[in-house]
């Protein structure tokens, strides 16, 4: 929840600037219009930027694997049981 209330608050202060600067003269209207398609591009980047750092620093668990290969073995063992083919080991 409080990541929803941060990216809330970003989202409110944004807008408040992007109206601000439609009332005042300091930027011109037309680049002023283009503001919250530069704000989308620029969210999709950090998205992008985001998975790409996520992907680098992906953790191994290789506790989890054995346990998640005893899991499999459980599972094809139980099948083939009930006499439903598996799959090949």
């Amino acid at each position: 929840m409080k990541h929803i209330a941060k990216i809330l608050a970003i989202l409110v202060a944004i807008t408040a600037l992007w109206i601000g600067a439609l009332h005042t003269s300091i930027v011109s209207k037309s680049q002023t219009w283009l503001l919250p398609v530069y704000m989308i591009i620029s969210l999709g980047c950090y998205g992008l930027l985001m998975v790409g750092v996520g992907l680098m620093q992906f953790p191994t668990c290789p506790q989890e694997a054995v346990l998640l290969q005893q899991d499999v073995a459980e599972a094809k063992d139980f099948l083939r049981h009930n006499g439903i083919d598996a799959g090949s080991d």
